[in-house]
């Protein structure tokens, strides 16, 4: 059954984004992403990934592991027949070594080209802890611009940074914005409506995407946290949603070895 549900996902997603003009994202905080995820971890990740275009990484940690980890998870993803190019940003500015993080891109180069280097966001690098990592991409003509972000806990109030968010289009006006990560609020938050008025839209309503302890009645999931908030003036959303890899795993212990959040994905027709 679960071999069924793989094989099924796989040949939806790759219908979906081998169309002319179409270009799928996934998006997945990989919590301590580094030295301590094993060869057969980083091969879960890959089987995961593999038929996307891009993938948007959070939560890499700061230390020279974390790049190496990165790296491991580029080859692994080589292997399975695809070329894949991977970049992994500076060290976030942060207030304490204990909360610098670093982000990455991976993206296979016979489907999209990059435009330049990837940035983080100094603007607002002393308000935001961990400043979002900027990716240029390029498919066909049409370009689009991934604002790759993690915040704070929710305990820390993450609305404190994401409020500075509305200033971020401005400061680009000529990219198509799309960002995307583990906002660790839902969208529901009032915190949104300054980009909601600009037109910026969630493509995940009510989705929990980090996972329990344990789970309750077959719930596994806990929050809403991660999300992808795009401008549907200026690229379309053909499908969105949540890839529920752990149930392809013997239990939640091993799954959250993997990550305690779910990779998000989302189909753009630009």
């Amino acid at each position: 059954m679960k071999q069924r549900l793989l094989i099924l996902f796989f040949l939806v997603v790759n219908l979906s984004a081998i169309a002319q003009g179409r270009l799928s994202i996934v998006s997945w905080n990989l919590k301590d992403m580094g030295k301590s995820k094993s060869d057969a971890v980083i091969e879960i990740i890959a089987k995961t990934l593999s038929a996307y275009d891009i993938v948007a990484i959070q939560e890499i940690v700061a230390g020279p592991g974390g790049a190496q980890a990165v790296a491991r998870l580029a080859d692994e993803l080589n292997r399975k027949g695809t070329k894949w190019e991977y970049e992994v940003s500076e060290v976030t500015s942060g207030y304490s070594a204990y909360k610098a993080e670093r982000y990455a891109f991976l993206w296979k180069s016979a489907r999209v080209s990059r435009v330049g280097k990837g940035w983080l966001e100094r603007q607002y690098g002393s308000e935001i802890e961990r400043e979002p990592f900027y990716g240029r991409f390029r498919l066909g003509r049409q370009n689009l611009t991934l604002v790759n972000y993690h915040a704070i806990t929710k305990s820390q109030q993450p609305e404190r940074e994401v409020k500075y968010f509305k200033f971020l289009p401005a400061l680009y006006p000529d990219d198509q914005l799309v960002f995307c990560g583990d906002f660790n609020l839902p969208q529901s938050h009032s915190v949104f409506n300054p980009l909601r008025s600009m037109g910026y839209i969630p493509v995940l309503i009510r989705q929990k995407t980090t996972l329990r302890q344990r789970c309750l009645n077959e719930d596994c999931l806990a929050s809403e946290f991660d999300n992808f908030y795009f401008r549907p003036a200026g690229i379309r959303l053909k499908v969105a949603g949540v890839i529920h890899f752990y149930r392809l795993l013997p239990d939640l212990a091993q799954s959250r070895k993997v990550s305690d959040h779910i990779p998000i994905f989302a189909v753009y027709e630009l």
